[in-house]
Parts: C-alpha cells; sequence; structure tokens
C-alpha cells in the first residue's frame, strides 16, 4: 500500500532536481527571451514528466500510469512555466511562490490519485490531521496577526526625535518631565496632521514632523516587518519542537545586533519602543507555541 508523503516526497525531489539543478541559466533567459518558441522550454517541461519514471517505478505503477503520469506533468509545467516567462515582472518573488505552489499541487494532485485507498475521510480522520491545522493555526496567528496586535500596542508608545524634545522643552520651559515632554510633542503632531508610524516591525522609524529621508525610512519599515516575521518563525518552530535553548540563541543573536545601534542612540524613546516591539513579538508567539503543544494528541 502505497502512502501518500511516500508517493510525495520522491516527486518533489526530482521537481527540485529538475528545476534548480539541472536547468542553467541559459535556460531561463532563453525562456524569458524567446516564450513559447524556445525550445529549451519544451526540454525543461519534458525534463520533469520523464524524471518521474524513476519513483514511479520505484513506487510500482504500471506503466500505463506513469506515461499519464510522464505527459500531465510535462504538459502542466509547461504552461505554468509559459505563464511565468509572459507574465510581466515575474521575476518578482511572489510569482516565483505562485509557480512553485501550483507545481506542488500538481503533484500532490497525481500523489493523492495513486494512492491506494486514500479519501478525503481518510485524510479528516488521520490520527494528526488535527495536530496539523493546530500547527497551520500557529504560523498564520504569528504573521500578519500579530503584527496588527503589536502595532496597536507601540501605537501608545510613539518615537519622539530628541531635536523636538528640545523644541518642546524650550517652548514649555526649562525642566519638564519626559513624559509632559512625550506628549506636547505628540500633540504638536496631531495638529500638524504629521503621521505617527504605528507599524510593530519598524522599530526604528521616526515621528519628527519633518523627515527628508522618507525612501529610507520606508526601507527599515518593510526591513522591520521581514525581520519580525522572520524572528517569530523560528522562535515558534522551536518551540514546537521543543528546542527552547534555540529561542534563546535567536533572542541572544538579535540582541547583540540591536545593542550597538540602540547604546549608540541618544533617543530613549527609540530604546523603549524596540524593547517593547521585540518582547511582545517572543511572548506572543511562545505563548501560542505552548498552547499548540499543550493541544497536541
Amino acid at each position: 500500500m502505497t502512502d501518500f508523503f511516500g508517493a510525495l516526497i520522491p516527486f518533489l525531489l526530482i521537481h527540485i532536481i529538475c528545476d534548480f539543478y539541472l536547468q542553467p541559466d541559459s535556460w531561463v533567459e532563453a525562456k524569458k527571451a524567446h516564450t513559447y518558441r524556445s525550445t529549451e522550454l519544451y526540454f525543461h517541461s519534458l525534463l520533469h514528466g520523464v524524471g518521474l519514471i524513476l519513483p514511479a517505478m520505484m513506487l510500482g505503477i504500471d506503466w500505463r500510469s506513469t506515461f499519464c503520469l510522464v505527459v500531465i506533468v510535462a504538459v502542466t509545467h509547461f504552461v505554468i512555466d509559459l505563464w511565468k516567462v509572459t507574465t510581466p515582472k515575474g521575476d518578482k518573488l511572489a510569482y516565483f511562490v505562485i509557480d512553485q505552489a501550483l507545481h506542488v499541487l500538481v503533484l500532490a494532485a497525481i500523489a493523492f490519485h495513486v494512492t491506494d485507498g486514500a479519501s478525503i475521510d481518510a485524510v479528516l480522520q488521520h490520527e494528526h490531521f488535527f495536530d496539523g491545522v493546530l500547527v497551520v493555526c500557529a504560523y498564520l496567528l504569528i504573521l500578519k496577526p500579530t503584527s496588527i496586535v503589536i502595532g496597536a500596542v507601540l501605537s501608545k508608545y510613539p518615537i519622539v526625535n530628541p531635536a523636538d524634545v528640545s523644541e518642546v522643552k524650550t517652548e514649555v520651559g526649562g525642566d519638564t518631565d519626559t513624559d509632559t515632554v512625550t506628549q506636547a510633542v505628540t500633540d504638536t503632531q496631531t495638529a500638524t496632521n504629521t503621521p505617527i508610524a504605528t507599524n510593530s516591525a519598524a522599530p526604528i522609524t521616526s515621528v519628527s514632523p519633518v523627515n527628508d529621508e522618507s525612501t529610507y525610512v520606508s526601507g527599515l519599515v518593510a526591513g522591520g516587518e521581514l525581520i519580525g516575521y522572520l524572528e517569530r518563525l523560528l522562535i515558534l518552530t522551536f518551540t514546537l519542537v521543543g528546542s527552547y535553548a534555540a529561542v534563546g540563541f535567536v533572542l541572544a543573536a538579535k540582541s547583540i545586533f540591536r545593542f550597538g545601534e540602540l547604546n549608540q542612540s541618544a533617543n530613549r524613546s527609540m530604546t523603549e519602543y524596540v524593547l517593547i516591539g521585540s518582547l511582545l513579538s517572543v511572548v506572543i508567539t511562545t505563548l501560542i507555541g505552548a498552547l499548540v503543544s499543550l493541544g497536541f494528541k
């Protein structure tokens, strides 16, 4: 009896070898330049189909089904790759992900078809199905939803530029406590309709009314968001497998990289902003991981 993953994994292995190791860069450029007129596109698609003959023989699939398998994979790979190379801006990451996801779906459908006794009911009644759903939900929760929660919390702690603080201190008169100055700056920004950064994954943005480096700041925002996603993915993965020492390593590594930046910063509010965001990210992700681990059968 052929197991679903026992069929899917060899198919994926052949796909990875053919798509990334047996495809020269010259083939990729030729496909982009000549699209459907490119002989490399046909060779590449045929290679994917023929490559599956080996795992089909190992799995004991009869020759008629193997022939159909080769044709289906070759044709679908041709269509998907043709769509990608004829799409404007097809080199972007999103198109690469969609392209690979479509290839994997085709192979998964074939593996599901050749699996003996496979059915939707069998998948739903599998002993680890509920665990799989929990894991998927956990990974979905730690990305965008967690960013929204952290952003909502950090919106109460805006970053104040030292220059703005100095100006407000001069206006309000001499020695004023930090909370008063921060509130005064926030009020000034509100009155002048100055946007306050609330992106939880962008801990090093400024709320200064004058910002001549908007491009640089937007880059930091996007980079901070990606760093936050990667950090939470690592922490959740290590938590689910019970490797809490690795979680500590991630936190230590991030602290080392952040220490120099924060140590050189004269802006105390930015330091607090970064620490609050980082700790919130760690606490939420660890709690979700712990709850999911407790929910495993």
